[in-house]
């Protein structure tokens, strides 16, 4: 049964389109109760004393915490055990909570929390890079929660300096220098943030759209002092995530809510207050390139600094990572590389998807179009001369080149007409981007092949949106000879699941997939013995095809050799599968990439002079995927994390005042692509060349489309109207002005 390879449908699409799909949100338990977050309107504030007594006389409110409730101070974080459950003397973001309400209805909290009053006093706020680096600026976080970290006196929360070479020594024909900014932006996920905790005599459960369930749950046990056994996390398929629902936000204040209650409690966050839990970190990059006159790159000196927020989430891990490949995908014999992680007054930054690449790939390959146009080279060619050899190192310790990168350059311009002439005010811009796949991981499966020849699946991914029930009910279906409606996956469920490190860095294929595969070969082994017993054959006079077991010219379907063996006692044949990635201390990334995520994309634009209006005319995007396991669901990724790209790079910015407070909260404010928006023409270009490292040659590809897209409007809009923007986004307004000085 050949599956693999084909664009079947998706599992679980019929019920998210009809609506039938249950999402945390769908979830309800008798007598729960429900919350309510109380915010102050600035990022910072000095907390005086807050008035509960009007709230506390509604009808219906059970309780009101406040940080006096939590004595002990808990807090949380993925990699820092920074943030608190609720703000206590002061608040470090517009949004962070400094009360929760909780009441029998929804209305009852909503009401009480809007008579609930703070005496406060608005302080002077970190919001950029520049002040975060200043020397006087308020220090974000007390130094005495970072007693063991290097830079605990200031607002750096951790610093990384990598590169080879000597950039001090090395010659150059041409340097040029030039500072790139990247905005903030928000995640934007349909579905917004919903917890139901509920807890009972053996512990809690906790109900999250979480992308890594066994995280949280891990975090969810340290901070109640619960062992893991007594911590479920169950999580639903989440409705759109992109990074933002891979780490808690305020499920900790919800558990320890419940646990002193004794009673279960909601808390939905609408679209607003979404946009205060999570975002992507803004940065600005300097980059000083040395490079000769035929265009080959000498050196790169990168000053990158990230907004990370006022706790460190996963900002470091971001930072770090995507510093770390900051040069890009070019042979560079000369790098040196300074990435800053910076606290700041503002809402904290998470992963989001591409982790951090965007932000960095946005100054390099802008750089590589100013170099191209500096030397009067062909902005395609430059960027062949300088591309590795598959097999070539180009970062020293580091994998190497795992593809052919020139032909994935190449494709892209032979699709985006290159060399063809241009209508006037229409440019292109044709970019690269490289993203490291996972460099860890730990990804076990179960395979269980009932008596009647069906299979249920448990495996610890998160779908959220990427299809990996799809992916990896093809996996099974392929190995075992199943009908994917005979396939049935359990996911999501900490108590039900074994355990996957994570769902995130486009890893889901390459490492579950393996998982899985391994589980499907222990499956097949165990049913030739059966088969063995049931024929009287010895197993090595066996075959194993999928669907059947052959024995020299007879052919017998797996269903009636189960059947034949279960049917007294019945029975089932189980299956378990580990994919692993070990831990490198001596890695600066603490592990070598299992894959590289490769991306051309080539974008041609047309600009109206009079409105600094542009329009997409066409956007090709390339990507190497090793083989793809469902041909559909690549194109989809690709193009749906393109058109996430066009948001950042032309309308999306998150707009704080002096204060700190987010002044374009919600739908109507804060603008995201429509079907307006998007390419007129857009076309992916998928490449299969069987080389990656997961189940029949595939490479991780989610990513990847979202990589380059800001770079290549950016190099078609200077192209068409000669405006040469480094601040994102490329706003009508700032082309407008640009045109218009």
């Amino acid at each position: 049964m050949k599956i693999v390879g084909k664009p079947v449908n998706r599992v679980g699409g019929k019920e998210r389109v009809l609506g039938t799909q249950e999402y945390v949100g769908d979830i309800k338990l008798p007598g729960m109760l429900h919350g309510k977050l109380v915010t102050l309107d600035c990022a910072r504030a000095r907390i005086d004393r807050i008035h509960l007594k009007r709230a506390l006389m509604i009808r219906g409110v059970r309780k009101i915490f406040t940080a006096a409730d939590f004595p002990e101070d808990p807090r949380f974080g993925p990699q820092y055990r920074d943030r608190p459950v609720l703000a206590g003397k002061e608040t470090k973001f517009h949004g962070e909570p400094v009360a929760f309400v909780v009441a029998e209805s929804i209305e009852a909290a909503n009401r009480a929390a809007a008579l609930i009053t703070v005496d406060y006093e608005i302080l002077s706020a970190v919001l950029s890079p520049a002040a975060a680096l200043d020397p006087d600026a308020p220090l974000v976080q007390d130094p005495s929660l970072r007693k063991e970290m290097e830079w605990k006196n200031s607002n750096i929360l951790n610093q990384w300096v990598y590169g080879w070479g000597n950039i001090e020594v090395c010659r150059a024909d041409r340097i040029i220098e030039n500072t790139y900014k990247f905005p903030m932006v928000t995640h934007f996920a349909i579905e917004s943030f919903c917890y139901l905790a509920d807890p009972s005599s053996e512990g809690i459960t906790l109900y999250s759209a979480i992308q890594n369930p066994f995280q949280l749950q891990k975090i969810i046990a340290d901070v109640t002092g619960f062992p893991l056994s007594r911590v479920r996390i169950i999580a639903p398929d989440p409705g759109g995530a992109f990074g933002g629902k891979q780490h808690p936000k305020h499920e900790p204040l919800l558990v320890l809510a419940s646990l002193m209650l004794g009673e279960p409690i909601r808390l939905e966050l609408s679209l607003e207050e979404s946009f205060q839990a999570v975002r992507r970190a803004a940065s600005e990059i300097r980059i000083k390139t040395g490079f000769m006159e035929d265009g080959t790159l000498v050196f790169h000196d990168i000053q990158s600094d990230f907004l990370a927020g006022a706790y460190g989430d996963i900002a470091g891990r971001v930072v770090s990572k995507a510093n770390f490949v900051a040069a890009g995908l070019y042979r560079t014999p000369h790098v040196r590389i300074t990435a800053n992680a910076l606290l700041s007054h503002t809402v904290p930054s998470t992963a989001f998807r591409g982790f951090g690449i965007p932000q960095v790939n946005w100054a390099l390959e802008s750089q590589m179009d100013e170099i191209a146009v500096n030397l009067g080279m062909d902005r395609v060619a430059i960027r062949m001369k300088n591309l590795p050899e598959k097999g070539e190192v180009f970062i020293p310790g580091n994998t190497p080149a795992d593809g052919c990168w020139k032909e994935v350059l190449q494709k892209a311009a032979d699709a985006i007409g290159w060399n063809s002439p241009l209508k006037p005010n229409r440019g292109r811009g044709l970019t690269m981007g490289l993203k490291m796949g996972a460099t860890t991981a730990a990804s076990y499966a179960i395979v269980r092949l009932h008596m009647d020849g069906s299979a249920t699946v448990f495996a610890g991914t998160s779908d959220m949106g990427q299809g990996a029930r799809t992916i990896f009910s093809q996996i099974v279906s392929e190995m075992l000879g199943i009908d994917m409606a005979k396939i049935t996956m359990v996911m999501g469920d900490t108590g039900a699941v074994p355990f996957d490190l994570q769902t995130s860095a486009s890893r889901s294929t390459v490492f579950m997939g393996k998982a899985i595969q391994k589980a499907c070969d222990e499956v097949i082994g165990k049913v030739q013995i059966l088969a063995s017993e049931v024929m009287g054959i010895e197993p090595v006079q066996l075959a194993f095809e999928p669907g059947f077991i052959r024995h020299e010219k007879e052919t017998v379907p797996i269903d009636t050799i189960l059947k034949k063996r279960f049917t007294p006692v019945k029975g089932e044949v189980i299956g378990v599968g580990e994919a692993r990635s070990e831990y490198l201390p001596d890695h600066p990334m603490g592990g070598l990439a299992a894959f590289y995520e490769i991306v051309a994309l080539g974008t041609e634009v047309e600009v109206d002079r009079e409105t600094g209006f542009t329009r997409i005319k066409k956007m090709i995007i390339t990507g190497d995927v090793g083989k793809a396991v469902n041909l559909q669901h690549v194109e989809m990724q690709d193009e749906g994390a393109a058109v996430m790209g066009i948001g950042h790079s032309i309308m999306e910015q998150m707009i704080l005042d002096d204060n700190g407070k987010i002044l374009n909260l919600g739908a109507l404010d804060y603008r995201i692509p429509t079907i307006m928006d998007i390419p007129d023409e857009m076309r992916s270009i998928v490449i299969e060349n069987g080389d990656g490292p997961g189940p029949y040659g595939a490479k991780g590809c989610s990513e990847s489309g979202i990589l380059t897209v800001a770079p290549s409007i950016a190099a078609a809009v200077y192209e068409a109207v000669g405006v040469r923007i480094r601040d994102l986004p490329l706003s009508p307004e700032k082309i407008w002005k640009s045109l218009n000085p």
